[in-house]
């Protein structure tokens, strides 16, 4: 596998070949996915959950993701990095630069933020700046106490129009990529459709333009596995076998199957 970077996940997309997204926490897993040829990996703040023991993304700090990501940027050549941006560390564009920079510094070619229309400014001034945004809508993991539960987003024609107006604007504004997290499967199809930028889903069907699933949930060890994954171990019997199993079926198309979406 040639180096990714955003020019060619661009390229895929125009050339409507799907590309694999996985999370990554250390470096021994950076090496394995990448040998696998997993395009993307991101340092997610579900290590909040994974690795930390949290109930939620909420409790993990700056200082987590920057350890993590050195971490997995240590272990990794090829695979375009994307890393989180942990709650309450973007709240005004003056705080989001200063901490994106350094993410940036800590290895990550990308950063992650989560949220609608009012990250609008922000988005603009990180990417005017030169630093490559990953917008974030649906179920925003940091939000899960606003939001109630961990609940499907966008159900309903009022609610599906904001949150296309919302992916309309931060791809306007600058964003690179946009990941789509617990969405029906048709607004998500409609939003990458109408959008220039690589739309990566989660949970959100299979016509999004990439797949990203918590490692730990492809391979089965997490405790309470969502609907939306599969456990890509048990059928290969390594996890070497199973991240290339994950990224063959999401180039295929047979990952996600109708039993891993939202209707």
């Amino acid at each position: 596998m040639k180096a990714i970077t955003l020019a060619t996940l661009q390229a895929m997309k125009a050339n409507r070949e799907k590309f694999a997204v996985l999370t990554a926490y250390d470096a021994s897993f950076a090496q394995q996915a990448e040998k696998a040829g997993i395009e993307v990996l991101l340092v997610g703040d579900s290590l909040g959950n994974v690795i930390l023991g949290h109930n939620s993304t909420v409790p993990v700090s700056l200082a987590d993701m920057l350890h993590h990501t050195a971490a997995v940027s240590r272990g990794n050549s090829k695979s375009l990095l994307i890393a989180d941006l942990p709650y309450m560390t973007y709240a005004t564009p003056e705080q989001a630069m200063e901490n994106a920079t350094r993410l940036m510094q800590s290895g990550a070619q990308v950063v992650k933020l989560e949220g609608g229309a009012w990250l609008e400014d922000t988005v603009r001034k990180l990417a005017e700046r030169g630093v490559p945004v990953c917008a974030h809508l649906g179920l925003t993991p940091q939000s899960v106490h606003k939001l109630g539960g961990y609940k499907v987003q966008g159900k309903g024609e009022e609610a599906g129009q904001k949150m296309l107006d919302d992916a309309l604007c931060l791809a306007a504004a600058g964003a690179d990529l946009l990941v789509l997290e617990c969405v029906p499967t048709a607004l998500a199809s409609k939003i990458s459709d109408q959008l220039s930028i690589p739309v990566i889903g989660i949970g959100a069907g299979p016509g999004t333009d990439a797949q990203v699933l918590v490692v730990y949930d492809m391979l089965g060890l997490s405790p309470r596995v969502p609907r939306f994954t599969r456990n890509f171990l048990a059928e290969t019997g390594s996890i070497q076998g199973a991240m290339e199993a994950y990224g063959e079926a999401v180039r295929n198309g047979t990952f996600p199957a109708p039993e891993h979406c939202f209707q």
